[in-house]
């Protein structure tokens, strides 16, 4: 009995490597149960470092922003498409189908604690939303700096860079919408958020308004000090 069992399992494995699909037998198992609290992501000491590493200047209110200027759908990588590549990552057990679809897999919302098993349901948020970013140019050489005006290629570039981007359930990511930490904050792990938020904010060199800065550092003095 062993034996056959060892045989049958061998024999019905699917995995994903990339966006290669491997054929995997049907899942037999109860579903995954929720993944718990993600890992933190920083500690107090370190968000504060990163905030206090940005520019603060007001809100660039005069901004032009269109959604179309910055992505008119998820660009493609092969048979896969951001989206596509995005739930693969932040999900668990993902299997996909020939065009990269995922058909199967576990994932936990990190803004709402919510766990599911239906791709359906989630959304990918742009951690640090686009039209916040078309927002938020800093002061370079003393001239307001406006990201919309960025190449093309650099704003595709931004839309869908994962370490921007998280798949989350689509009701929290419209409750969201394109406010920034000062207007929303997620109900569940807010410092993994600010974590992610203030990384990207760094890497792509952009300010942050005071009520915005003061909202993120009043979140922080409750971040752990240190990892456990």
């Amino acid at each position: 009995m062993k034996l056959r069992a060892a045989v049958l399992a061998c024999a019905a494995v699917l995995t994903v490597s990339g966006c290669e699909l491997v054929e995997m037998a049907p899942q037999t198992t109860a579903p995954v149960q929720p993944t718990g609290p993600p890992a933190p992501g920083a500690t107090a000491p370190e968000l504060t470092a990163t905030l206090g590493a940005l520019q603060i200047q007001p809100e660039d209110t005069g901004a032009h922003y269109d959604r179309d200027d910055w992505m008119d759908n998820w660009a493609r990588n092969g048979q896969c498409t951001t989206r596509e590549t995005i739930l693969q990552r932040d999900g668990q057990g993902v299997a996909v189908d020939a065009k990269c679809a995922p058909t199967t897999g576990t994932w936990f919302s990190v803004y709402d604690g919510v766990t599911t098993t239906d791709p359906g349901e989630l959304q990918i948020d742009h951690i640090v939303p686009l039209a916040e970013v078309a927002r938020s140019g800093p002061v370079v050489n003393g001239r307001r700096a406006r990201p919309g005006s960025w190449p093309p290629d650099q704003r595709t570039a931004y839309a869908n860079d994962p370490e921007g981007l998280v798949a989350v359930t689509g009701s929290s990511n419209q409750s969201k919408s394109d406010d920034d930490p000062a207007r929303w904050m997620p109900s569940y792990d807010p410092c993994g958020y600010l974590a992610k938020y203030l990384h990207v904010k760094k890497k792509y060199n952009l300010s942050v308004d005071q009520t915005e800065h003061d909202a993120i550092a009043s979140v922080i003095n409750s971040c752990p000090q240190s990892l456990p």
